[in-house]
């Protein structure tokens, strides 16, 4: 489960930090990035939290999925394509462990911006007063386990005093790397950025597509104009 910056201990900080955010470099037109950041989303986020606007069926149209491919989206054999994207995670468990039903996602892209997104989700480290050991640059004190330490490591915080106090200044490479290299990691990272950045606003996939139809419209339009506007004042003048 990946929890997105929303779920935080009872005493967190809602920090936006002095953290620079890094580029996401988002490409809604690559489709490819945009079924593997699905699939990332369904293995590590869709086991605690929901997407309840966010359809399977409207997914593999958008993304031209086959059959197939939607299949192994979805949770179940069961599911199906007019289904939603729902937790299995019991409400009261949610509670139990957390302290708080975790957040639905579908427009977490929104609220925060997919530079946001894909820093939090690089920023982990470790921090062993924190409730889960870990801690994270970009959302001070946040609540959540870092469940892909595996894959990437867990960074090394670095720490300067100011006015007695410990400021975080940045991160260094894990003492144990992770399974993934930080080059592929960060690629995957990207790709769930995306995928989430499409479903806060699906729209947005269709726009980017129609885009240079429009574009070559309003040129054509607008040159139609010009020449008509000529004939016209050329008649008045005579």
């Amino acid at each position: 489960m990946i929890v997105i910056g929303l779920l935080v201990a009872p005493n967190a900080k809602a920090a936006s930090s002095n953290v620079p955010l890094e580029d996401a470099r988002v490409d809604l037109g690559d489709k490819a990035s945009l079924y593997r950041g699905a699939q990332t989303f369904m293995d590590s986020c869709a086991s605690c939290h929901g997407a309840k606007m966010m359809r399977f069926g409207r997914i593999g149209e958008d993304l031209g999925l086959t059959e197939e491919q939607l299949a192994k989206l979805m949770p179940t054999e069961l599911s199906k394509p007019g289904d939603v994207i729902e937790t299995n995670m019991p409400a009261d468990y949610a509670q139990q462990v957390f302290g708080i039903q975790p957040p639905d996602l579908t427009l977490t892209a929104r609220a925060q911006g997919a530079d946001w997104i894909y820093t939090y989700l690089i920023s982990f480290y470790e921090d062993p007063d924190a409730l889960w050991g870990v801690n994270n640059a970009v959302f001070s004190d946040v609540g959540m386990p870092h469940v892909l330490a595996a894959e990437q490591g867990l960074k090394q915080p670095v720490y300067e005093e100011n006015g007695g106090e410990k400021q975080l200044v940045g991160l260094e490479s894990p003492e144990r790397p992770g399974s993934m290299s930080e080059e592929a990691f960060e690629e995957k990272m990207r790709d769930l950025t995306a995928f989430m950045v499409y479903m806060a606003e699906p729209a947005a996939l269709k726009r980017h597509q129609y885009g240079p139809y429009v574009l070559a419209f309003l040129f054509i339009f607008t040159l139609i104009m010009y020449l008509l506007k000529r004939e016209y004042w050329r008649d008045i003048k005579h």
